[in-house]
């Protein structure tokens, strides 16, 4: 059992001895060879070694060599301070500063906190807590859940009687703090902040805002077409879950702004780009990151990797890897077009073709809906003309490619046998080309057709084209246009 030793000074050293190679060697402190095996200590003197090292403890004296006047271990700064409240405090709002650190002089006051200086400052709590702090050139950017503002650094502002204002150079650290103008916070989502030049990126989810802060103030960019989309996504996100979060980085690649939204459940996910030269919102994205950065002209993003599930860095737009290659896994690229010309006419689309490179595929080609009709069951439906109903099993028109086949009835990657058709998109003069085919059931009151009637009838379609999965695999695929011929619907 262990052994209880009373000293006579607080700082007085319990030292443990070491034995170097046997119990006669034990070092020696002011004639003591330690603490008694029989309470504990290390054997010595050819007694039993019986005991481990562990128990080997001696005790010296605060006196250095123990002798009559010698020179004593001072006791040293007694940390002593009465506090009314001892129960510790949480204030969400405040900042507080330590001594200044300089490593090219050696000055490191970083733990020494002065309780004779003003080293505290407050943001106004109704606001929230304080989410993220952002240093640029001699301001203090401070992100709160529901307000931004900004505090002067080694500078600090005087206010005249007439309400102008002007800087000075005082002795503070962090000077007033002033906010921007504007009811937005960056939530409890820091992870959504990003940086590039003079403009700042982060979310607001509870205000369903994505925010831009430049020299012109705040700004709320999810409304460059995408509000409903934003307001959709945000009310799927938990934050308070393990799984549920928002991750923004800069692409400094393409200088864009990535945004990913990922939902609690773990599954659904939405990454997506914001361009500045078009202030839209233009690519979306099939990875989802845990981090997303810039560095020397490189984009990187962290994330678990799909096939081998080690989790590491990935370097974006790399010449090593596949186009639409993200963490081991090959995704197809896809493009939504709406059709919309001649915007109250009734129409019949009749082709649909495309400029590009070759290895592009109609996934789906569908007409505007028809207004709710009540069937004979009691049940209310709407229609579309389409041009199959089978994708993702088969695309409605095959790629120049996939669509290929033979006399002898091979079809690709065995049609090699001249001639060679196409069931897809033909090529004519490096344009695409496919006629449309109606897969439609017809409806009441319309004439029952067959299945080789063409043409797609309504107001608009909405189409999307993808890259198919044989045709270059991982290489470069363009496009540059598309489009459709349509005649007047004879109604």
């Amino acid at each position: 059992m262990g052994a209880i030793i009373e000293v006579k000074y607080f700082n007085n050293f319990l030292l443990k001895k070491v034995n170097i190679n046997s119990p006669t060697e034990t070092p020696i402190w002011n004639g003591s060879f330690g603490i008694p095996t029989a309470i504990g200590g290390y054997p010595v003197n050819n007694e039993a070694n019986t005991n481990s090292l562990s128990n080997a403890w001696a005790v010296e004296e605060a006196r250095i060599r123990g002798g009559f006047n010698n020179t004593n271990v001072d006791f040293g700064v007694k940390a002593y301070l009465v506090e009314d409240e001892p129960n510790a405090v949480n204030r969400f709002n405040s900042l507080i500063y330590s001594g200044i650190f300089n490593s090219r002089t050696g000055i490191n006051n970083s733990n020494v906190f002065s309780i004779g200086e003003d080293i505290t400052k407050s943001a106004d709590p109704v606001n929230g807590s304080i989410q993220k702090l952002y240093a640029e050139d001699t301001n203090l950017i401070i992100f709160q859940e529901s307000k931004v503002s900004r505090a002067l650094i080694d500078k600090d502002a005087i206010y005249s009687a007439e309400g102008g204002g002007s800087i000075t150079n005082i002795n503070t650290t962090i000077g007033t703090i002033q906010a921007y103008a504007g009811e937005f916070g960056i939530s409890k989502d820091p992870g959504s902040f990003a940086v590039y030049g003079y403009r700042k990126y982060f979310t607001d989810k509870n205000r369903n805002a994505i925010l831009r802060l430049s020299k012109d103030g705040l700004t709320d960019i999810s409304n460059y077409g995408m509000y409903d989309y934003f307001r959709d996504r945000f009310s799927d996100i938990d934050i308070g879950s393990a799984s549920g979060k928002i991750v923004g980085g800069w692409d400094i690649h393409n200088k864009q702004y990535t945004l990913s939204l990922q939902s609690a459940n773990n599954l659904a996910y939405y990454t997506l780009s914001f361009d500045e030269t078009v202030l839209g919102w233009t690519s979306f994205y099939t990875y989802k990151p845990d981090q997303i950065f810039s560095l020397k002209n490189n984009t990187y993003s962290l994330a678990e990797n799909g096939v081998t599930g080690d989790y590491g860095l990935w370097q974006h737009y790399s010449n090593n890897v596949n186009r639409s290659s993200f963490y081991g896994v090959t995704n197809r690229s896809f493009i939504t077009f709406i059709f919309n010309p001649a915007v109250s006419l009734s129409k019949v689309f009749q082709t649909v073709n495309y400029e590009g490179s070759n290895g592009w595929q109609i996934d789906t080609f569908i007409s505007d809906s028809t207004g709710a009709d009540l069937t004979q069951e009691g049940a209310w439906e709407l229609h579309n003309d389409t041009t199959n109903s089978l994708f993702p099993v088969r695309p409605s028109v095959w790629s120049y490619v996939q669509g290929s086949y033979d006399n002898f009835g091979k079809v690709y990657p065995q049609a090699l046998t001249p001639p060679i058709y196409r069931a897809g998109f033909d090529r004519k003069e490096n344009k695409y080309f496919s006629n449309l085919i109606n897969f439609s059931t017809a409806n009441d009151a319309e004439v029952v057709w067959g299945p080789s009637v063409s043409g797609i009838k309504g107001y608009f379609a909405v189409v999307t084209v993808s890259t198919d999965t044989v045709t270059d695999p991982g290489g470069l695929k363009e496009l540059f246009a598309v489009s459709a011929n349509y005649v007047q619907s004879s109604y």
